[in-house]
C-alpha cells in the first residue's frame, strides 16, 4: 500500500498571499488538486495570474498546473476531503488559533494541519484545540518565495505524532521540496533564529556608526555571502579549527550587540513612517524602480540555482 507521501492527495492551502499562492503551485506542480482559498475575493482571484506569472518565468506551462487549482472562498469548502491542510495567514497568533478552531471543525479528522508561521511556537497555535487535533498539527516553516527557495522547516511540537510528522517530511521530499526537521518547537525555528541574529548585529553597526547599511550589505554580499550557498557555518568552523573559532569568540562575544528587545534604531525610522521598500525608505532609500530591479535579481537568482540544483531524491533519508 502507497504512504501518503507517494500517493496524490488533495492538499488545501489556506491564505492567497505572496506565501499561500506559491505554496499551492508546488503541490499543484507536483500533481496534488489543491484548493487555495482565502476570504478576501480580490486577493483569491488575482492567486492564478501571480501562479501563471510565476511558472512563465520559470520556463514552465501553467495549463496543467492550474489546472489541478481550484479556489474556495468558504473555508470548508476548502478544507473538504483534504489530507493536509496548510495555514498561510499573517503572523497574528489570534487569528492563527482561531483558523485552526475551524480547520479541525471542518477537515477530515484524519487530515495533517499545517502551520507556516515563521516564528510562532506551534504549541501556541495549537494551545486550544483538542488532543486528537494537536497530535495532528505540524510547523511547516517555508521560504519566500515558497515556489524558488528549496528548504521547509518541519517543526514537531510535544504534542505531534511521530506518524504525521515523518508523513509531513515525507509528503514535502515527494513534492520536490528539501524539508528539514526541527525536533524542538522554539520561536523562529532554525532558519530565522540565524537570520535574525545577523539582522540584530548588524543593524546594531549601524546604530553605532561603525557603517553605514549599504556597507553592511555589501560585505555580506562579497565575503561570507558567497561561501554560503556551498559552506554552510558549521563546516566553516571545522575548516577553520575549533581552536581559532573558540579563540576568535573569547575576543568578539563580549563586544557583539545582546539586546534582547528591538534596535531603537527600528523605532526610530517606523516613527518616522520609513517602513521599508514600499514606503520607499527603510534602512535604505528605495525608489520604486530599485526596489523591483531586487525583486526580479532575486528571482532570475533563484530560477538559475534551481536549474543547476540536482533534482531531489524523494527515497532519499535526511542527512
Amino acid at each position: 500500500m502507497k504512504t501518503r507521501a507517494q500517493r496524490k492527495i488533495q492538499v488545501a492551502v489556506i491564505g492567497a498571499g505572496l506565501m499561500g499562492r506559491g505554496i499551492a503551485q508546488v503541490f499543484a506542480a507536483a500533481g496534488h488538486e489543491t484548493a487555495l482559498g482565502d476570504a478576501d475575493g480580490d486577493v483569491l482571484r488575482a492567486a492564478p495570474g501571480h501562479i501563471a506569472r510565476n511558472l512563465e518565468q520559470m520556463g514552465e506551462e501553467p495549463g496543467a498546473i492550474l489546472a489541478r487549482l481550484r479556489l474556495r472562498a468558504s473555508l470548508d469548502e476548502a478544507v473538504a476531503g483534504a489530507g493536509i491542510v496548510i495555514e498561510a495567514a499573517p503572523e497574528r497568533i489570534e487569528l492563527k488559533q482561531r483558523l485552526f478552531a475551524d480547520i479541525a471543525a471542518a477537515a477530515p479528522r484524519s487530515a495533517i494541519l499545517a502551520s507556516n508561521t515563521s516564528v510562532i511556537p506551534i504549541t501556541r497555535i495549537g494551545q486550544d484545540l483538542d488532543p486528537q487535533a494537536r497530535s495532528r498539527l505540524v510547523g511547516t516553516h517555508w521560504w519566500n518565495p515558497p515556489h524558488l527557495v528549496p528548504l521547509v522547516e518541519v517543526v514537531h511540537t510535544d504534542h505531534t505524532s511521530d506518524a504525521v510528522f515523518e508523513d509531513t517530511f515525507a509528503l514535502l521530499r515527494a513534492a520536490g521540496k528539501s524539508p528539514v526537521k526541527v525536533l524542538q518547537d522554539v520561536p523562529g525555528f532554525i532558519g530565522n533564529r540565524l537570520q535574525h541574529a545577523l539582522w540584530r548585529e548588524a543593524i546594531a553597526l549601524v546604530q553605532r556608526g561603525v557603517c553605514d547599511a549599504q556597507t553592511i550589505d555589501q560585505v555580506v554580499k562579497q565575503s561570507f555571502g558567497m561561501r554560503l550557498p556551498v559552506l554552510g557555518p558549521m563546516e566553516n568552523a571545522d575548516l577553520v579549527g575549533l581552536e581559532l573559532t573558540r579563540e576568535v569568540h573569547r575576543i568578539l562575544f563580549p563586544d557583539l550587540d545582546g539586546g534582547k528587545e528591538p534596535s531603537p534604531l527600528l523605532g526610530e525610522l517606523l516613527g518616522r513612517g520609513h517602513l521599508g521598500m514600499r514606503t520607499g525608505r527603510g534602512l535604505r532609500a528605495w525608489t520604486p524602480a530599485q526596489a523591483e530591479a531586487v525583486r526580479e535579481r532575486l528571482a532570475l537568482h533563484l530560477i538559475a540555482l534551481r536549474a543547476s540544483a540536482p533534482p531531489a531524491d524523494p527515497e532519499a533519508g535526511p542527512a
